[in-house]
């Protein structure tokens, strides 16, 4: 029996936290830092659960980059179950040690400059949509814009 969690539906929604309403963003990027998937989950919600929606249909042999949240053993099942592999630094409390290569982790940095290339769209640093689902969208058209501006200068 694995400790995996119920699986979401993806749905967005806004969550409540000491400073208010609030929502957290999970991407899945390609080598070249672009996205190809946006989910939506509250903002008190774990990152964990979102890996389910996130890691399906890995390409075959791909190597998943991500941080210490998603650290746990069903995820890392669900990687090697698409004949991937995970590059994911142990959480501290873990019990037996596992290795990750850390020059190929420093490639993580992809998805930190997504986000700040993402927060240079105004709608989305300043989240001026109340309802989720157009936060949502508005994240999406400016994922949209960053493929093309990309498309634009290797032309």
């Amino acid at each position: 029996a694995s400790c995996r969690p119920k699986k979401q539906t993806g749905d967005a929604c806004i969550g409540r936290s000491r400073g208010g309403l609030t929502t957290k963003l999970h991407a899945r990027v390609i080598g070249n830092g672009l996205p190809v998937q946006l989910e939506l989950s509250p903002g008190q919600a774990h990152d964990a659960p979102m890996a389910d929606l996130l890691l399906n249909d890995l390409p075959k042999g791909a190597v998943v980059l991500g941080d210490r949240a998603y650290d746990s053993d069903w995820i890392r099942e669900v990687i090697e179950d698409q004949d991937c592999r995970a590059c994911i630094p142990p959480q501290s409390q873990r019990v037996q040690d596992i290795t990750y290569s850390k020059r190929l982790y420093k490639q993580r940095n992809l998805i930190e400059r997504f986000f700040n290339k993402l927060k240079q769209f105004r709608h989305i640093c300043t989240r001026f949509h109340r309802h989720a689902l157009n936060y949502l969208a508005m994240a999406k058209l400016a994922s949209v814009r960053l493929w093309l501006r990309h498309h634009e200068s290797t032309a």
